[in-house]
């Protein structure tokens, strides 16, 4: 990432500047959509760094980012202050308006058996893709019903049904009418040769009110 070198004055401010207006991060500076989602798990619009140094001084010690990233100004600064401040970074790219993969929804569970908890999930805004992944963390760490996680998509998390990012929404609604009948496990559904996330994506459709609020008004990433 040489336009973004942190090892210089420049570099940093160059950086710093990128971050705060080709990512919104000024947006951010004051909101950072947190929940937790249990005691050792919490989910969260991007952090800026003097942000990360308050999640490790919590105890925090892992950080899952879910937008890759890595020529970008956030990486930079988020791989720099994980250094800093001790926390172990891991990378775990999804998508906000894709059907997950079989090796993403299976790799999401090892992920979460794996990490180093307290951890800290984000990806830009908190809404979907953190989303997405707080109904794995539900469902194949807790336990939960992959009905009752799916409330982990929401309003409330800034979620919007409506728009392209309801497609994961779609996903959901597509197991609990199709592989819950049929007496397969979410784990087994995706397992199985059948399963199609091109063929799911194909028939979801979106509201237009709601493709223009997440494509247009909010610019949803």
């Amino acid at each position: 990432m040489p336009q973004f070198d942190l090892t210089t004055p420049l570099g940093r401010r160059r950086a710093v500047l990128d971050y705060l207006w080709t990512d919104h991060a000024y947006l951010r500076l004051g909101f950072s959509n947190v929940h937790w989602i249990s005691g050792e798990l919490v989910r969260t619009n991007q952090p800026w760094p003097f942000q990360l140094k308050t999640w490790a001084d919590r105890g925090i010690k892992t950080v899952i980012n879910l937008r890759g990233g890595k020529a970008t100004s956030f990486r930079a600064l988020e791989v720099d202050a994980c250094a800093r401040f001790g926390l172990d970074l891991v990378d775990f790219v999804v998508a906000s308006r894709d059907v997950p993969t079989r090796e993403q929804v299976l790799g999401a569970k090892a992920l979460f058996e794996t990490l180093r908890y307290p951890a800290l999930m984000h990806c830009k805004s908190g809404a979907d893709r953190a989303g997405l992944m707080a109904v794995l963390y539900k469902h194949f760490r807790q336990g939960e019903s992959v009905a009752q996680a799916a409330s982990q998509l929401s309003l409330k998390y800034l979620h919007v049904r409506a728009g392209l990012t309801g497609v994961l929404d779609f996903w959901v609604d597509r197991y609990l009418v199709e592989g819950e009948p049929a007496g397969l496990s979410l784990e087994q559904w995706v397992r199985a040769p059948a399963y199609d996330p091109a063929a799911i994506k194909a028939e979801f459709r979106a509201k237009w009110w709601g493709t223009w609020l997440t494509e247009r008004l909010i610019k949803r990433e």
